[in-house]
């Protein structure tokens, strides 16, 4: 993963704090010569009067880069010639006793190539040779040993130039590593496009299956297909998870949960996975009330079963919570074959997995638990594990901040949200034509008027809202299709947007935060939920 590199206020900031550090160190040294009888009065008098306008110059200079921070090259410049000087007229007035001091033109002169690049590198190697030669023709003590202010010279250019190669294929290295970093962004980007296309309409097409009058061996296909496609969703959902918590691209936000209804989902969500893995899930009812983000939540507990369903298959599995230091914890147990001790410390590495002779048909590549810290770390969460070899293994989620009952606003139940859907005439834009016709088919199915459209140019068609993908090819986008309907109607239109590439983007392009944004794939209860919610605004407002 890349850090990103420090700001240029902080780098010239550091800079100037640690001049006044070395100064202070330099003063003290100039005491204890003066205490120890290599300096005489006059000498430290010299010293200590350049050292006190040194000391003004450099807070001057700090409260400039506070007040003005950027890249200031004549900024910069001045602290260089700043500090040369001050060094200069140390090691001139004082002789023999202050060649020490010339560490710290090293150090001025190798910091600021470190700190600024190999062109402040070189502009300060060429004022410290400039000191040297100064001090080489004032200085009665250099004048006396010529071999001296040689030696400094040789050691002023060898020093930066070798920090000079350094720099250079450090810089090299950094960007290449930066190239392959983009190349990998751009790969991922296009395939979780490409890939999240498919699985989306598979899903909305499942979805449909599944509200048609099936029989006994139509529904076991279907559960089939519902079986294979979970699989390859949580693969592709593991990787793109690592993918944007990495990069920075999720933001937490937090709302008031009810615990019994994010463990009644959870449950509900692997009922099939757990009836496939013979496992009985059961859960402790909870009645208190915590502040998190849902989505993030529900990923993190979601990895957490999906392990425990994996590698416990057969066994019954416990979930319930606990109140723990002020705050909340969710507790999964399973009676698995446990874990080994030497195993435990390397759960959270990406691609760790515990193998054993029977494990060869486990599916998964070792991400889930890797996923689980980074969400936990982003949540300001604990995860804890404890395990015993033959007996099972218990994961708490721990520190979840409790809440208020009266500040929880429950959701529509699904049931509602499927009569309530009943008559929404709804604009659906989409060029692919496989999602268009499962996403057109699933709203149909809940009741919606379905007016399908491959660009907002191609329909003229009376609608309540929109729902767009982002990706429209290289005409227009989803952004611009809202826009145009905006005009066109004269008014703000209600929509959904719908991307397979980064939301961030999408929501930037949009630049209108009432405008709900979803990723694919898109699971069927997440839509018809937001569509809820939009025809209850319409509903307010037309009342």
């Amino acid at each position: 993963m890349i850090r990103p590199a420090p700001s240029t206020r902080d780098t010239e900031r550091s800079q100037a704090l640690v001049r006044l550090v070395l100064s202070s160190i330099a003063t003290l040294y100039v005491m204890l010569l003066y205490l120890t009888g290599y300096l005489v009065e006059a000498q430290l008098r010299s010293i200590l009067i350049y050292n006190a306008a040194f000391l003004v110059a450099s807070f001057a200079l700090i409260a400039w880069i506070v007040r003005k921070p950027g890249v200031k090259p004549v900024r910069r410049l001045l602290a260089m010639v700043h500090d040369y000087a001050a060094i200069t007229f140390a090691m001139i007035i004082g002789g023999e006793a202050m060649l020490p001091v010339y560490g710290a033109l090293l150090w001025v002169t190798v910091g600021n190539g470190m700190r600024y690049g190999t062109r402040y590198l070189t502009l300060a190697t060429g004022l410290a040779l400039l000191s040297i030669g100064v001090m080489a023709l004032l200085s009665p003590y250099l004048w006396q040993n010529p071999f001296v202010p040689l030696t400094l010279l040789v050691t002023t250019f060898m020093v930066p130039a070798y920090a000079h190669v350094l720099l250079t294929r450090t810089r090299q290295a950094s960007e290449q590593a930066q190239t392959a970093s983009l190349a990998k962004s751009r790969l991922l980007a296009q395939a979780s496009h490409d890939l999240r296309q498919p699985i989306h309409s598979i899903s909305l097409f499942t979805a449909c299956l599944r509200d048609a009058r099936l029989g006994d061996e139509e529904r076991r296909m279907v559960d089939n297909i519902d079986r294979s496609l979970l699989s390859v969703e949580q693969l592709f959902r593991s990787i793109l998870d690592v993918y944007t918590l990495d990069n920075g691209q999720v933001v937490p936000s937090a709302e008031v949960l009810a615990m019994d209804e994010v463990l009644a989902g959870l449950v509900r969500q692997n009922t099939e996975a757990a009836r496939w893995a013979g496992v009985t899930i059961k859960v402790r009812p909870s009645r208190c009330h915590v502040r998190c983000d849902p989505a993030l939540l529900g990923t993190l507990l979601q990895n957490v079963l999906s392990n425990a369903l994996k590698y416990a298959p057969g066994k019954a599995l416990l979930i319930g919570c606990r109140r723990r230091d002020g705050g909340l914890a969710i507790e999964i147990h399973d009676r698995g074959p446990g874990i080994d001790a030497q195993d435990l410390p390397h759960l959270f590495d990406e691609f760790y997995r515990v193998r054993r002779s029977r494990d060869h048909d486990v599916e998964g590549v070792g991400l889930g638990l890797s996923i689980v810290k980074r969400i936990a770390d982003m949540l300001g969460l604990g995860v804890r594990i404890r395990s015993r070899p033959g007996h099972g293994t218990s994961v708490a989620i721990e520190g979840l901040p409790l809440s208020r009952a009266d500040q929880y606003r429950p959701a529509q139940n699904e049931g509602s949200n499927r009569r309530l859907l009943t008559g929404l005439r709804v604009l659906l834009i989409e060029d692919d034509r496989d999602v268009l016709l499962a996403t057109a088919t699933l709203l149909q199915k809940w009741g919606c008027e379905v007016h399908s459209a491959t660009s907002a140019l191609d329909t003229t068609a009376d609608f309540d809202l929109v729902i767009t993908d982002f990706d429209l090819g290289r005409s227009m986008s989803g952004a611009d299709c809202i826009d145009y309907l905006n005009r066109l109607h004269g008014r703000r239109v209600p929509a959904i947007v719908i991307t397979g590439h980064d939301v961030r983007k999408a929501q930037q392009a949009l630049n209108d935060t009432q405008v709900p944004v979803l990723a694919k794939p898109v699971r069927p209860a997440e839509l018809r939920s937001m569509l809820l919610a939009l025809k209850l605004d319409l509903q307010a407002q037309s009342a």
